[in-house]
C-alpha cells in the first residue's frame, strides 16, 4: 500500500549550491532558456525558478549524444558535473551527462524571450503574451520582488503583533462610496466588490488589537492612465489603542525600513538584474499639508489652485522638495482637508476643518492613505448625517463603534504602485502580473 508522507522533494539543485557540489555530478530540472550551438560542443542554458544555468554539452563528458528532441522552452532533467566556469570568475557550469526531455512546446514562442530583455516591444503585445514574456528573466524578476515587498510587510507586522485577516470582497456598502464601486446582481440583491477593508479591519481592531491584511481590492475608476488599475492589491493594516495618527507613520516607516533591507539580503540578484537603487530609510520627513502648499507657491513658485489636494506635478515638486532638503526618498504629508477624506477619518480638534490623516510620497507620486480613524460612536453618525449619509445602510459597521471602540487608526499601501516606483517603471501595469483595466481582463 502507497503511503503519503506529506512532503515533496525536488529532486533538482539550485545554483545557489553549486559551490557546495564542485566536482560532483548532480541533477537539475528546468526550461531550455537557450541553445547556443559551437564547433564541437553547445552551450545549453536551463532556467530554472529563479536561476540561469550554464550547461555545457561536449562529447568528452559522457556517451549522451544532443540531437534536435532537446529544443528551446522544452522541459528538461539535466545530469551532469558542476564545475567551475573557466571563463568568469566566481560562476560555476554544469558539464552535461545526460539529458531527459520531459515535455516539447507545440509550437514556436513569436516572441524571444531569451535575451536579456524584452527590447521594443509594446506594452500590449506584452501584456497579451503574458503566460510567455514572464519567462524572461528581468520581467520574472519583477514578481519576486513584488514577493519581496509583500514578504516584508507581513514578516514586519508579524513580529509587531499584529494579527493577519481575511476580509470578504462581496460587501453590502462601500468603503468610500461614490460612482467608483463595482455593483454585483448577488441572487436578486445588489452587492459591491470591495474597494478596500477598511470595514472589516476596523471591526476587527477591539478583537485582535492589530491587523493587517495583503489582498486584492477593486475600484470602478474609468480611468485609462499610467498609474490607475481596476483590480489591484491593498497592504493594509489597524492598530488600535494609539496615542495619535503619529503611532501610524511610526510602524509604517519601520515596515518599509524593514521591507528594504529585506530585499537588499534575500533578493540581491533581482535588485542586481533590474539593478533598482533601494532607498535608505533612516527616517522620514513630515510636513503638514497647507504647510506643503506654501512651500510649492513660495519656494517652486507653482500657481496653487486646489487648496483640497495635490495635483500630480505638485506630488513631484514636493518628492524634489523632500530629496534636496532632507536627502530622503519618501515625504508624510498630514492634515488633509476634511472633505477631501472619508467620512470615517478623525477630523482634527484644532481646526476641524482638516483631518488626522496622511499621505505618504515616495520620490513625489503618493503610494500609502491613512490616518486616525472616529472611534466614537455619536461622533461617527453625526460625521455621517452631516455628509448626507444615512446610519441605517451601515449598521453592521456601526456595531462595532456603539458597542465600544479602542482610538485606532490605520493605512492603505498599494503593492503594485510601489513596485512601480520602486523599480523606476512609467506605467503600473507593469508591476501587475495579470493587469486589469478599463480595456483588460485577459490573460
Amino acid at each position: 500500500m502507497d503511503k503519503i508522507s506529506g512532503a515533496v522533494e525536488n529532486g533538482s539543485i539550485e545554483y545557489k549550491d553549486f559551490p557546495a557540489h564542485v566536482d560532483e555530478v548532480v541533477c537539475l530540472k528546468g526550461m531550455v532558456h537557450r541553445i547556443r550551438e559551437m564547433t564541437g560542443f553547445a552551450f545549453i542554458i536551463i532556467r530554472t525558478a529563479r536561476d540561469v544555468v550554464q550547461c555545457v554539452y561536449s562529447p568528452d563528458f559522457s556517451d549522451y549524444r544532443l540531437d534536435d528532441s532537446v529544443a528551446e522552452e522544452c522541459a528538461v532533467k539535466v545530469t551532469g558535473k558542476v564545475v567551475k566556469d573557466a571563463t568568469r570568475e566566481g560562476r560555476y557550469e554544469m558539464q552535461i551527462h545526460n539529458i531527459e526531455v520531459l515535455s516539447h512546446p507545440a509550437e514556436l514562442s513569436p516572441i524571444v524571450i531569451n535575451k536579456k530583455q524584452l527590447d521594443n516591444i509594446p506594452l500590449d503585445l506584452d501584456l497579451n503574451m503574458r503566460p510567455v514574456t514572464l519567462r524572461n528573466p528581468k520581467e520574472r524578476a519583477v514578481f519576486k520582488i513584488q514577493e519581496g515587498i509583500a514578504r516584508g510587510f507581513r514578516d514586519f507586522l508579524l513580529s509587531q503583533s499584529f494579527t493577519e485577516i481575511r476580509t470578504p470582497k462581496i460587501n453590502a456598502q462601500g468603503a468610500e462610496g461614490g460612482a467608483n464601486i463595482f455593483k454585483l446582481d448577488y441572487f436578486g440583491k445588489q452587492v459591491f466588490l470591495a474597494q478596500s477593508p477598511q470595514f472589516y479591519k476596523q471591526m476587527l481592531v477591539p478583537i485582535y488589537g492589530r491587523v493587517f491584511e495583503v489582498g486584492p481590492v477593486f475600484r470602478a475608476e474609468h480611468h485609462d492612465t499610467s498609474r490607475h488599475l481596476n483590480e489591484y492589491v491593498s497592504m493594509d493594516f489597524e492598530m488600535g489603542f494609539i496615542d495619535s495618527f503619529y503611532d501610524i507613520m511610526n510602524m509604517e516607516t519601520g515596515a518599509l525600513r524593514y521591507i528594504m533591507e529585506l530585499l537588499q539580503r534575500e533578493y540581491a540578484p533581482e535588485i542586481a538584474l533590474l539593478n533598482v537603487q533601494l532607498p535608505v530609510i533612516e527616517n522620514i520627513p513630515v510636513v503638514k499639508f497647507m504647510d506643503a502648499k506654501e512651500i510649492i507657491t513660495k519656494k517652486y513658485k507653482k500657481k496653487i489652485t486646489d487648496y483640497r489636494d495635490f495635483e500630480p506635478e505638485e506630488e513631484q515638486i514636493l518628492g524634489k522638495w523632500a530629496k534636496q532638503e532632507f536627502g530622503s526618498d519618501f515625504l508624510f504629508v498630514t492634515h488633509y482637508p476634511s472633505e477631501k477624506r472619508p467620512f470615517y477619518a478623525m477630523d482634527d480638534p484644532a481646526d476641524p476643518a482638516y483631518t488626522l490623516s496622511f499621505d505618504l510620497l515616495f520620490r513625489g507620486i503618493e503610494i500609502t492613505t491613512g490616518g486616525q480613524r472616529i472611534h466614537d460612536y455619536n461622533e461617527q453618525v453625526a460625521k455621517m448625517r452631516a455628509r448626507g449619509m444615512d446610519p441605517a445602510d451601515f449598521e453592521s459597521y456601526l456595531m462595532a463603534h456603539k458597542y465600544g471602540m479602542p482610538p485606532h487608526g490605520g493605512l492603505g499601501l498599494g503593492l503594485e504602485r510601489i513596485t512601480m516606483h520602486l523599480l523606476g517603471f512609467k506605467n503600473v501595469r507593469y508591476a501587475s502580473m495579470f493587469p486589469r483595466d478599463i480595456n483588460r481582463v485577459t490573460p
